[in-house]
């Protein structure tokens, strides 16, 4: 019998990725002329802040740093999304009444023609990317212009006005979207839409397209140091609930409504380029943690990939075993991964530490709980640091 969740290891993140995303893919009209102006209006708006970025990082000077060109035979577009979830508080700042989330969705474009070429980091973030995570990723501090990085994606090109399986990304722990642009580009320029999800107070930086109380129009992480136990359990807790919330914001802009807060046109045809009906999700080291237990609570997610995200979680206080769920019940038994289940799991269905039953499927690409590191032993909790890779 095929498992529901099938759990392959894999070295090669982006390869696992499109791996994933096989799994869903089995084999119009304009926008309304309010919103197609509207759309003409904000392209335009952002083809002249690009032409300010450009001089601004031309004046800097500096090493360009270029991304690899996607390899896909479609054209790709972008846009961004601001979305707000009024059920929510944001867990980072007591001030901010809600949760706000910034995406960006990477999707095949009808035409690039008219419609500039977007910048890998906003404006407003790049100010700030030297500050923080050019010293947290110790990259080099001088000789290289961050602000000149282009991506191969066009604002607001009209999308292919046909349905395609969409992919949501989470990054890594303390990691804006921006630096998942390169898959998310190659992913969309083979069919698929790709939705780049920010984590705000969590990301280095993300730049909002507002101000509000308890925050700037760009928002700083609150992590400069390695996060504690509990803000790791928080961290997990809020990126699976950001990834449902982000899903039912599809669903409406799927549905022809228009899922930004701050109601800024969308580019024509988006709303018929997203079939809902195939979703995955995939994310890099926290991230990577996040889609694991995400696919596993939110039953409208087929696929996922866990890009060297650990499988458990941390233990509550130095010397005791971690977790391999957020559940009751699951704490690690002795055995070498997470993805084995406890006696008390029940449930039917397989996440870290719960029994497995068919359709769904996982590929874990180097994370330490399906793979042990140098030094962990099948009696070893997968939380010990011997089962950590270095560094």
């Amino acid at each position: 019998m095929v498992s529901r969740r099938t759990v392959a290891r894999s070295a090669a993140g982006a390869a696992a990725a499109a791996a994933a995303a096989g799994l869903l893919l089995a084999g119009g009209t304009g926008a309304a002329r309010a919103q197609a102006d509207g759309t003409r209006a904000r392209t335009a708006d952002a083809a002249r802040a690009q032409a300010a970025a450009r001089s601004r990082a031309r004046s800097a000077g500096g090493v360009t740093v270029r991304l690899p060109a996607p390899t896909g035979r479609h054209r790709v577009g972008a846009t961004t999304l601001y979305l707000v979830d009024k059920g929510r508080r944001d867990p980072w700042q007591p001030a901010i009444p809600v949760r706000e989330v910034m995406a960006t969705v990477f999707y095949p474009a009808r035409t690039v023609r008219g419609y500039p070429v977007a910048p890998q980091i906003s404006a407003g973030a790049v100010r700030l990317f030297p500050q923080i995570d050019v010293p947290m990723r110790h990259l080099p501090t001088a000789g290289v212009n961050w602000a000149a990085t282009m991506t191969h994606a066009h604002t607001d090109a009209p999308a292919q006005p046909v349905r395609r399986p969409v992919l949501l990304y989470s990054p890594g722990g303390g990691d804006p979207r921006t630096v998942g642009t390169s898959l998310a580009e190659e992913l969309a320029s083979h069919g698929w839409v790709v939705v780049a999800v920010d984590h705000p107070g969590d990301a280095s930086e993300v730049e909002f397209p507002n101000e509000r109380a308890g925050r700037g129009q760009v928002r700083e992480t609150v992590f400069f140091a390695p996060p504690t136990p509990e803000q790791f359990r928080t961290m997990i807790d809020t990126r699976v609930a950001d990834l449902a919330f982000v899903l039912d914001r599809l669903a409406a802009l799927a549905a022809g409504r228009n899922p930004d807060a701050a109601g800024r046109p969308l580019p024509e045809s988006l709303d018929r380029a997203l079939d809902l009906r195939r979703v995955g999700v995939y994310g890099h080291s926290a991230g990577g943690t996040a889609v694991a237990e995400a696919m596993y609570e939110d039953r409208r997610i087929g696929a996922a990939v866990d890009l060297e995200g650990y499988l458990d979680y941390p233990p509550d206080e130095n010397g005791r075993p971690g977790s391999c769920s957020r559940s009751p019940g699951t704490e690690w038994t002795g055995r070498s991964s997470c993805w084995e289940p406890t006696a008390s799991a029940t449930n039917g269905s397989t996440a870290p530490g719960r029994p497995s039953s068919p359709t769904r499927g996982a590929v874990s690409a180097g994370g330490s709980s399906a793979t042990p590191r140098t030094g962990c032993s099948p009696t070893t909790p997968p939380s010990h640091p011997s089962c950590r890779p270095p560094g």
